[in-house]
């Protein structure tokens, strides 16, 4: 089946060029199951959101009307247990003769139920009415009924009104301003008569401002409506108070008659817009008010968004591959117009490339082949020069050092026919010295050689300082059989006198140290001259420091080491500017000549 659909789709294209190839490929793979997927996918995402939408909307109403519920139980048992305090019952239903009674009750009620009203946020008012003509009233928690203006009402009248009322305990909004709340709760004693009221004044904002403030992000309206289907609380605050009618709660023609002249009616049917109603457990119930238009609105935006996000989708899709192509045929064309520049002897032409693609690929072994090329022509045309200067050099490096051991003999001997015995030991200093440092065939040599270098290198200073640097030697014998790289300790030991300044100090020693340590052998130059100021050895160490010359030296040490030991050598200088420097070598203890590693 693969074979058979490959042969079709050969045939297919077989008569367009890469471009148009690649566009109907693009066209049947890509545009036509995006439209198809694109087109279902946007009918279950208005469908998801429906689901999703209705669900956060009835969580939300959830959350609120239990927020309400629980607001709404704390100030009735906050009015219920002053209502029904022992106490304040029996202290109203007594009769006073004695003004220190009288007090004592004042007292009472102000110790106790002062504290139990700012329990709670909200409360702008707190009272307790009796009709007692033995109490007093003291105006602060103590009241009786008389004929005065409280929140927009007849005190007299509203105390007779709930006195009336069939219900202990109830909520009302003032007539004055719908957005004071009042509480009523009754005071009754144990024979069943009235003895009381409790008065609590509600803020309307610090109870139900926050819950009710832009619900839905301002697209609906919740209420909080009573029991007798009043609104307590609503979204627009020109609603509190008002009748509310659903197809749950049909208004009768007594409810209206009644209603008509004391509040609103607002008949919810009348709307197209999703109402979802949440019980409370005190008969109260929270009431979502959401207009459908949001939701075709969210359908909308959804659908353009869908649309547009395909459509930019398939744009720059096809921009890409319309890059990706042209691209393509522009690396194949330069690859081509290059292979003709080589094929006429210009092999210094190279084309860039990309190893992340088959192209690349071939591009880099285009130039791979061009480079081979052109050094390969390169080559066999400086053969013979090379053949020339290599020969040259080779006689000038025989005739260099026979020249400057021949000199040194010369010397020697004329310095034996004065018996200069001085002289002939810096000759022969300087002839054990030449001979190593000249020998360019060998670049590892023994321990014991290296010792023999350095040592010669000392005495020769020896001579030109007599008396001012101490020598010291703690060598292990054991490692002298062991190999090393030629000169590592000779530039430490002439950093002691060049930078270290050893020849200026007062009891100035230079000590050399070789022992095996483990599987390494440690070796270390330690001198007490000037040292290094801590800048400078943090250069040294990062190989920054740009000196004279060569520098320290420690450049070349640190390359060389790293050339035939690798990882397993370390280069370490610790100094105290103006007291000591100390140099340690540490590698691998190696019996046969080590060899340059491959991998460096």
């Amino acid at each position: 089946m693969r074979l058979w659909l490959e042969k079709q789709v050969i045939r297919f294209t077989r008569g367009m060029n890469l471009r148009s190839k690649v566009l109907v490929m693009y066209g049947l793979i890509l545009v036509l199951p995006t439209l198809v997927l694109g087109g279902s996918a946007i009918y279950l995402v208005i469908q998801s959101f429906h689901q999703s939408y209705l669900t956060t909307v009835d969580e939300a109403v959830r959350q609120t009307a239990q927020n309400v519920d629980f607001g709404k139980k704390s100030y009735d048992l906050l009015a219920v247990r002053t209502a029904t305090d022992g106490e304040l019952i029996s202290r109203l239903g007594r009769s006073y003769a004695d003004m220190t009674e009288i007090l004592d009750t004042v007292n009472y009620v102000d110790r106790t139920f002062l504290i139990t009203s700012k329990y709670l946020p909200g409360i702008a008012d707190f009272r307790i009415y009796h009709t007692n003509e033995t109490l007093v009233q003291d105006g602060q928690l103590l009241w009786r009924p008389e004929k005065r203006s409280l929140v927009g009402m007849d005190e007299q009248a509203w105390y007779e009104e709930a006195a009336k009322s069939d219900q202990a305990l109830r909520w009302s909004n003032a007539p004055s301003n719908p957005k004071q709340i009042v509480i009523t709760r009754k005071i009754m004693g144990a024979d069943g008569s009235l003895l009381g009221m409790v008065y609590i004044l509600l803020n309307y904002d610090s109870v139900f401002g926050e819950l009710l403030d832009k619900p839905f992000k301002g697209a609906g309206n919740l209420f909080v409506v009573d029991s007798s289907r009043h609104a307590i609380a609503a979204t627009e605050t020109g609603k509190i108070g008002g009748r509310i009618v659903t197809k749950e709660w049909p208004l009768s023609e007594t409810e209206g008659a009644a209603d008509s002249s004391a509040a609103a009616v607002y008949d919810l049917t009348l709307t197209k817009e999703l109402l979802i109603a949440k019980p409370l457990s005190s008969g109260w119930e929270v009431v979502a008010q959401l207009p459908m238009q949001y939701m075709d609105s969210q359908n909308r935006r959804i659908l353009l968004l869908n649309v547009s996000i395909t459509v930019l989708f398939l744009v720059c899709s096809l921009f890409l591959i319309m890059t990706i192509v042209k691209n393509m045929v522009w690396r194949i064309r330069k690859l081509g117009t290059r292979m003709s520049d080589l094929s006429r002897g210009q092999f210094e032409v190279s084309v860039r490339h990309n190893n992340n693609d088959e192209l690349g690929d071939l591009e880099s072994m285009f130039n791979s082949m061009s480079e081979r090329l052109g050094k390969l022509v390169e080559d066999i045309t400086k053969a013979g020069l090379m053949e020339k200067e290599q020969a040259f050099k080779a006689l000038q490096a025989q005739i260099n050092p026979h020249f400057i051991y021949n000199s040194l003999s010369l010397l020697r001997w004329r310095a034996l026919d004065v018996q200069d015995e001085g002289q002939i030991q810096i000759i022969d200093a300087l002839t054990t010295f030449y001979r190593l440092a000249l020998n360019n065939q060998i670049s590892v040599i023994r321990i014991r050689d290296e010792l023999e270098h350095v040592k010669a290198y000392l005495d020769i200073h020896q001579f030109r300082y007599p008396d001012r640097v101490r020598v010291e030697w703690d060598v292990d014998s054991s490692v002298l059989d062991f190999y090393t790289i030629k000169t590592v300790l000779q530039p430490i030991v002439e950093n002691c006198y060049l930078h270290g300044a050893i020849t200026r100090k007062k009891d100035a020693v230079i000590r050399v140290s070789v022992q095996r340590e483990g599987d390494n052998i440690r070796m270390a130059v330690y001198d007490n001259g000037s040292g290094i100021a801590e800048d400078v050895l943090r250069e040294i160490e990062a190989g920054t420091h740009k000196g004279k010359g060569n520098g320290f030296g420690t450049a070349n040490i640190k390359e060389r080491l790293s050339l035939y030991f690798g990882s397993r050598a370390s280069f370490i200088i610790e100094s105290v500017a103006g007291e000591w420097t100390r140099v340690s070598i540490i590698f691998p203890a190696s019996a046969e000549q080590p060899a340059i590693r491959r991998e460096i």
